[in-house]
C-alpha cells in the first residue's frame, strides 16, 4: 500500500516534467525551424499557419514518448490495464493542443470562403484602379538613349561575361543572375550584386562584404562593375547564409511583416539598396493580395526603414511587381460585370497577355503589359501602364497584334539567321503604336532590331542600329499611308551652308547639304525643294528634317529655306544616264 501511495504522490510531479520536457523541445525546434524557414508571425500569412501545425505536431509527438506508451522491462504494452492509464494522461497533456489544431483549421477553411471571388466580386475587381489614356498625349516619342535594347536574359548574360575580366574578383564572387531594371541618372540600367561563389568564399570574405555590383547599360549594353569604397562592402544580400541574409535580417526586425521578393537597387548616388514591398492581404482573410509600403534596407550597413506607400522616395523603382499589377487588373478585367458572368457569358472580360516589359518614363518605370479578350486569339484590345512606384495605370485603346504574334512576324523577316525575338517593348514612333523588338543570336547577344507596327503587323522594319531600323519604319508607314510626311517626327536646323553634293537616286535629284559645324547631311529633293537646285555654299538656311538621331549621319530633309530669298522656280531637266548617277561639286555620295 506504502508503494502505491508513493507512486501516485510521484505521478502529478512526473506529469508535470513530461509536459515542460514536451514544451522544451517544441520551443527549440520551433526556434529552429523559425531560423530556417522565416515565416511571418501573421494570421494572413500563409507560412504561419504551417508553422504552428508543425509545433503541434512536434508537441503531440514528444507527449506520445514521455507519456510512457510502452509496458514495463519483460511485459507487453497496454497489459494489467495501462492502455486507459496511457490515454487518460496523453488526453490531458494533448487536449489543448487539438483545440488550437481546431480552432486554426476553422479560421482557415472559414477564411478562404469570406476571402473567395463569388462572394467579393466587387472588392477583387477595384484592386485596381484603371483609366483610360491618350497613347500620342502620355507616350512621348522616347530618344535613342533612352531606348532598351537588351532584355533580362541578354542583360545578366553580358553581366556575368563582365566579371570574367576582373582577375581579383573572379575567384571570389560570382554575378548573382538577380537584376533589377531601374532608372538610373535618366538612363534605364540593370543592376545586380555580386555574390559570394561559395561557402568557403563566403567565410574568407565576408568580414569585408562584397566589394562591387554590376551595372548593365540597356541602350548602349555596357556591362560595368561598380567597386564600392574600401571597407564598405555589402554586408547584407541574398548570398549571406546566416543572420545576415537579406531575408532573415528584415525578418528579425518585422516579423510581423509579410514581404514580396526584395529587390536591388542603387539611389542615384549609387549606395546599393534592398526594396522590400510590404504584402496585404485586404479582402476577408487570404484574399485581395496588395502592397502597402516597402522597407529600404542599406545593403552595406543593414539599416532598415519603413515606407508607407504615398511615402516612398522618388528615386525607387520596383515596389508593385509586374506579376501582382497583371494579377490586378486580371481580377479587373474578369469581374468587371460581375463573378457569374465571368464564368457563363464573359461580356466585356479581358486579360493580361502572358509577358510584360519595361517602359521609362519621367523618371518612372511602367510595367508594359497587353489586353486581350478571355478567348486568348491572337489580337489585342489595347495595353496597360502601370508605375511600378505609385501603381498609377492607364489602359491605351490599341487594337492590334498580341506580342508574341509580332515577334514570330519579325522572327519571319530574319529567319534566315536564325535570330529570337524578345518580348517587345511598347514605343510611340510617329504618333503609332509600335513594337521595338530586340532580335538576339543564340549566344543571347543582340545583332538586329525590328519595328512592328502595333495596328498592321505586316509592316515590319529592321536595322542593325536602333536608327536605320527607325528610319526604314518610318519609310515604310508613309508608303503604306498610315502616316503622311508632315506627320512625321521633325525638327528644324539653321545654319550657314558649308557644303553641297548631289546624287540621281531612282531617277530623283537629291542635294545632300552640311551646315557650318555640324557632320550630319540633309538630303533633299529637287522635287520638293526647287530652292536647292541654286543653293550655294555660304548661304544661310532652315531646313525642316526627320528628328535628330545619335547614329545617322544622313537625315531626311523635307522644307528649305534660305533667307532673303524666294522659292526658286525651277524646270528640272531629266537625268542624264550618260554622265552617270553622281553630279556636284565632290562627285561622290556622302558615306551612310
Amino acid at each position: 500500500m506504502k508503494r502505491n501511495s508513493d507512486a501516485a504522490a510521484r505521478a502529478p510531479r512526473g506529469r508535470l516534467g513530461n509536459v515542460l520536457l514536451n514544451l522544451l523541445i517544441t520551443l527549440i525546434a520551433g526556434a529552429v525551424y523559425f531560423y530556417v524557414a522565416i515565416p511571418a508571425i501573421n494570421l494572413q500569412a500563409g507560412e504561419f499557419y504551417s508553422f504552428v501545425f508543425m509545433l503541434c505536431m512536434i508537441y503531440l509527438l514528444c507527449a506520445l514518448v514521455t507519456s510512457g506508451f510502452r509496458g514495463k522491462k519483460g511485459e507487453k504494452p497496454f497489459q494489467r490495464g495501462q492502455l486507459k492509464e496511457y490515454l487518460t494522461f496523453i488526453k490531458q497533456q494533448c487536449l489543448p493542443v487539438g483545440i488550437l489544431l481546431i480552432a486554426m483549421v476553422v479560421v482557415i477553411v472559414v477564411g478562404q470562403i469570406v476571402s473567395l471571388p463569388i462572394f467579393r466580386a466587387g472588392a477583387y475587381r477595384d484592386l485596381l484602379t484603371v483609366e483610360n489614356g491618350e497613347f500620342t498625349q502620355d507616350i512621348s516619342q522616347i530618344s535613342f538613349n533612352e531606348i532598351p535594347t537588351l532584355d533580362r536574359d541578354s542583360a545578366n548574360y553580358l553581366g556575368d561575361r563582365q566579371m570574367g575580366t576582373l582577375s581579383d574578383m573572379v575567384s571570389q564572387f560570382d554575378y548573382s543572375n538577380s537584376s533589377t531594371q531601374i532608372n538610373y541618372q535618366g538612363r534605364p540600367v540593370r543592376v545586380a550584386p555580386i555574390a559570394y561563389a561559395d561557402l568557403i568564399k563566403w567565410f574568407t570574405n565576408r568580414g569585408e562584404g562584397l566589394p562591387a555590383y554590376v551595372v548593365v547599360d540597356m541602350v548602349t549594353q555596357e556591362a560595368q562593375v561598380v567597386r564600392l569604397p574600401e571597407g564598405q562592402g555589402m554586408k547584407y544580400s541574398f548570398s549571406e547564409p546566416l543572420n545576415r541574409n537579406i531575408l532573415r535580417h528584415l525578418r528579425f526586425q518585422y516579423p510581423t511583416f509579410m514581404f514580396s521578393t526584395p529587390r536591388f537597387e542603387i539611389d542615384e548616388e549609387g549606395n546599393p539598396w534592398w526594396i522590400a514591398p510590404k504584402v496585404v492581404k485586404t479582402i476577408g482573410l487570404f484574399g485581395g493580395t496588395d502592397i502597402d509600403g516597402a522597407v529600404l534596407c542599406n545593403a552595406i550597413t543593414g539599416e532598415s526603414q519603413y515606407y508607407a506607400k504615398d511615402e516612398v522616395p522618388t528615386w525607387v523603382d520596383n515596389v508593385y511587381t509586374p506579376e501582382l499589377i497583371m494579377q490586378q487588373y486580371d481580377y479587373h478585367g474578369t469581374l468587371i460585370n460581375g463573378f457569374i458572368n465571368s464564368v457563363l457569358g464573359q461580356r466585356d472580360v479581358t486579360i493580361t497577355t502572358q509577358g510584360y516589359n519595361y517602359i521609362a518614363i519621367n523618371d518612372d518605370v511602367y510595367v508594359y503589359t497587353g489586353v486581350t479578350s478571355a478567348n486568348a486569339d491572337q489580337s489585342n484590345l489595347g495595353f496597360l501602364l502601370s508605375n511600378q512606384r505609385t501603381k498609377e495605370t492607364k489602359f491605351y485603346d490599341a487594337p492590334g497584334a498580341t506580342e508574341e504574334a509580332a515577334k514570330v512576324s519579325a522572327q519571319g523577316v530574319v529567319q534566315d539567321l536564325g535570330y529570337i525575338a524578345t518580348f517587345p517593348l511598347l514605343l510611340n514612333i510617329a504618333d503609332q503604336p509600335t513594337y521595338f523588338i530586340p532580335l538576339k543570336d543564340q549566344a543571347n547577344l543582340v545583332k538586329m532590331y525590328a519595328m512592328v507596327n502595333v495596328a498592321q503587323y505586316q509592316i515590319v522594319a529592321t536595322g542593325t542600329t536602333v536608327s536605320q531600323c527607325e528610319q526604314e519604319y518610318i519609310q515604310l508607314l508613309s508608303e503604306s499611308g498610315v502616316t503622311e510626311t508632315e506627320d512625321l517626327p521633325q525638327t528644324e536646323a539653321s545654319g550657314t551652308v558649308a557644303e553641297i553634293r548631289s546624287a540621281v537616286l531612282e531617277g530623283n535629284t537629291y542635294y545632300f547639304v552640311r551646315l557650318e559645324g555640324e557632320e550630319v547631311f540633309y538630303a533633299l529633293s529637287a522635287a520638293d525643294n526647287t530652292t536647292a537646285v541654286i543653293l550655294n555654299v555660304g548661304d544661310r538656311v532652315t531646313i525642316t528634317h526627320a528628328a535628330s538621331q545619335e547614329e545617322a549621319s544622313i537625315l531626311d530633309g523635307y522644307t528649305l529655306t534660305v533667307e532673303g530669298r524666294a522659292q526658286a522656280q525651277v524646270t528640272l531637266p531629266e537625268p542624264d544616264a550618260a554622265a552617270g548617277d553622281l553630279t556636284g561639286e565632290s562627285g561622290e555620295v556622302p558615306a551612310a
